[in-house]
């Protein structure tokens, strides 16, 4: 029968190896570096986050429509009377006519001349005078300092719109009513 001597290996502190206390010494420089390196991803992704979200923003603030030309505003002849998107006019509320933009896009407006500003909501078709861009409610003109003019040469700029869920079908826009613009005709 042949004896086998086996080594106990004792791996107590005082009995290091210069592997050992090698290995040692690399897994907590690995440790380090991992830390220190994970927080700079971190603040890097960060950064890199922070600035998608300010491309996004500014992305989002830029104008979906923009426009410039006469506007004209209209008011105490039709008030109560229905718009195209089927709303009842109230020449108080600070709303629109656009031949083209979508009902319910807010838009706003700066009067050139002055560079007043108004927000408004479209909500109905028009104008129906050439060369105009925009009929506004007697409210909104009044804010851009334009119904003694009655006109006044105006830049049109819009967001885009936030998308909200719908739960119910959307309504079809109802055909403009035919109207004169209040103010100065070529």
């Amino acid at each position: 029968m042949s004896h086998q001597t086996i080594k106990h290996y004792d791996a107590s502190p005082s009995r290091t190896t210069p592997i050992q206390k090698w290995l040692s010494g690399m897994s907590q420089l690995t440790l380090l570096g991992a830390l220190v390196f994970s927080g700079c991803t971190s603040e890097h992704s960060e950064g890199q986050s922070k600035q998608a979200q300010q491309e996004k923003e500014s992305a989002t603030n830029k104008p979906v429509h923009k426009e410039v030309g006469e506007a004209s505003w209209y008011g105490p002849g039709f008030q109560g009377q229905e718009t195209a998107n089927g709303e009842t006019f109230d020449q108080k509320d600070m709303t629109a006519a656009h031949p083209s933009l979508p009902m319910g896009t807010k838009a706003e407006v700066t009067n050139l001349e002055n560079g007043k500003k108004v927000e408004v909501r479209i909500n109905d078709r028009g104008p129906f005078t050439e060369n105009r861009v925009i009929d506004l409610s007697g409210a909104a003109a009044k804010k851009l300092d334009m119904k003694k003019d009655g006109t006044s040469q105006v830049k049109i700029e819009t967001k885009p719109a936030k998308k909200k869920r719908s739960t119910r079908p959307s309504r079809k826009s109802k055909p403009a009513l035919t109207r004169p613009s209040i103010g100065k005709t070529e």
